[in-house]
């Protein structure tokens, strides 16, 4: 590959390989972090640049929104024109983001940064997790290497609530832009010199209609929610919206049917697990984007709490679900599915439950206690729903099935932010909008174990190898076996 990085054999290549996941790790823990980190800034923002909610909404969900549109495309070109590359333009492309971010002198001026960052960081994600099993062939070795990647999202979840509170305390909210781009200069640096180059044997085609599509489909239906109470929900600009979510949807569909390599594989929503895993990622990372927005409004504007109190009152998710993944992954491996999704979604509902009741006499330690067990149900799902999305599936489709979950999370993020604020908004008070925000999420997690159970019995395992014939294996080759 003429200047492509070679990753040397023995020891030296076992060093190699971790620092390459270290790079990798350190690059994906700083997206995984703005998602985190911009909530306790919140208030921070309504008294800097007097932003509405409606404007707090758009701040969250410009970057998750984004995200969710343009990781499967992300992933596609990569396999296409090399992963390294894509991966270095990502960087770049989310240090200016982070850069234009701290600069802001408006809130329409944030949120335009807040996609330009996204979309380097959609070029990260699914990029890395390609390199890690490009360089770690070893099964044993890979499997470690994803579980420490996985796990920065637990991380990302404790150190950004933390860390933001205390730069927005001591530094101020832009300071929270500035700490990504040492760290995006260093990994550009280091990515050229340490990741090897790769790419597909056979990338997929490229879906350009389908892609469109998508964003159309997710960007209106987010815009619809979020304008909704401030233009009115018979408004010609919501209507339209809602109708252009739904002629998105229409056409996504026939033109997914005839395309011979799909962004989005309709057929795969034939399969009972595929299906139930996608619609439990949205409805739990609803969930979890209610709670991150949520609670920065309730502990800091009902509370009166400082942003490194509300960061801190955050900690125990961040703990519990640090300490609870690793152990949602062998539950997978020894149990299957079911049982983590159905604990993981009865903790979730029990906390959505206590939320709903929330008011300014609610006790602190009660709160506490609510965000640690909301953290365990939120670990005890993420493996289970990569399992059963893959399960059944033939191993040339178990990425596409991976990277529509991972869509699905981000997307479900971004709809539970628009309608907890649209609730927030349209209630007398922060207090009561909150109770009542939480109210509107208890259904989503009640779908969460509902589905646990549909989606993983034996009639939807028998669905899951109906799809799985629809596919033909591909060709064995000495290649592709290597």
């Amino acid at each position: 590959m003429g200047n492509d990085v070679v990753v040397p054999a023995g020891p030296a290549g076992r060093r190699h390989r971790l620092l390459i996941l270290a790079v990798l790790c350190t690059s994906i823990l700083i997206v995984s972090m703005d998602v985190t980190i911009i909530n306790v800034a919140l208030p921070a923002l309504v008294a800097d640049l007097h932003a509405s909610i409606t404007e707090l909404q758009w701040t969250v969900d410009a970057y998750t929104v984004v995200l969710a549109c343009f990781l499967m495309l992300a992933g596609a070109t990569a396999d296409r024109v090399g992963r390294r590359r894509v991966f270095r333009t990502g960087l770049v492309v989310f240090g200016i983001g982070s850069l234009l971010c701290s600069l802001a002198p408006t809130v329409g001026w944030l949120i335009g940064a807040r996609v330009v960052q996204a979309l380097g960081g959609a070029m990260l994600n699914p990029v890395a997790m390609s390199i890690i099993t490009n360089v770690f062939t070893d099964a044993r070795e890979r499997a470690r290497a994803i579980g420490v990647w996985g796990a920065m999202v637990g991380i990302s979840l404790g150190l950004g609530p933390v860390l933001g509170g205390l730069l927005v305390d001591t530094v101020g909210w832009r300071a929270i832009f500035w700490v990504n781009i040492p760290v995006v200069l260093a990994a550009w640096v280091l990515t050229a010199r340490l990741v090897p180059e790769s790419r597909a044997a056979r990338p997929r085609r490229a879906d350009p209609v389908g892609q469109l599509l998508v964003v159309a489909l997710l960007g209106s239906t987010v815009a619809a929610v979020i304008e909704g109470p401030r233009l009115g929900w018979s408004s010609a600009g919501v209507l339209g919206l809602v109708a252009l979510a739904v002629g998105a949807l229409i056409l996504l569909v026939v033109w997914e049917r005839r395309h011979p390599e799909p962004l989005v594989e309709l057929r795969f929503f034939r399969s009972a697990p595929f299906t139930s895993a996608t619609v439990i990622a949205v409805c739990a990372f609803a969930a979890f984007g209610s709670l991150l927005f949520l609670s920065a409004l309730y502990l800091q504007d009902v509370r009166g709490l400082s942003a490194l109190q509300a960061g801190l009152t955050l900690l125990p998710a961040a703990v519990a679900t640090t300490v609870v993944a690793p152990l949602a992954g062998r539950m997978v491996a020894a149990r299957g599915a079911r049982l983590p999704l159905v604990l993981g979604g009865t903790a979730m509902v029990a906390v959505a439950l206590t939320f709903s009741q929330l008011s300014p006499a609610t006790p602190l330690w009660l709160v506490l206690v609510a965000h640690g067990v909301f953290g365990c149900g939120f670990a005890l799902l993420n493996p289970p729903i990569t399992n059963t999305a893959v399960n059944g599936m033939p191993p040339e489709r178990a990425g596409v099935a991976a990277a529509v979950a991972s869509t699905s999370r981000q997307a479900g993020q971004s709809f539970g932010v628009a309608i907890s604020g649209t609730v927030v908004a349209t209630a007398a008070s922060t207090a009561a909008g909150v109770a009542t925000a939480w109210a509107v999420v208890v259904p989503l997690t009640v779908v969460v174990v509902v589905l646990g159970v549909l989606g993983t019995t034996a009639r939807a395992q028998a669905s899951a190898a109906r799809v799985a014939a629809l596919f033909p294996a591909a060709p064995s080759s000495p290649a592709r076996a290597a």
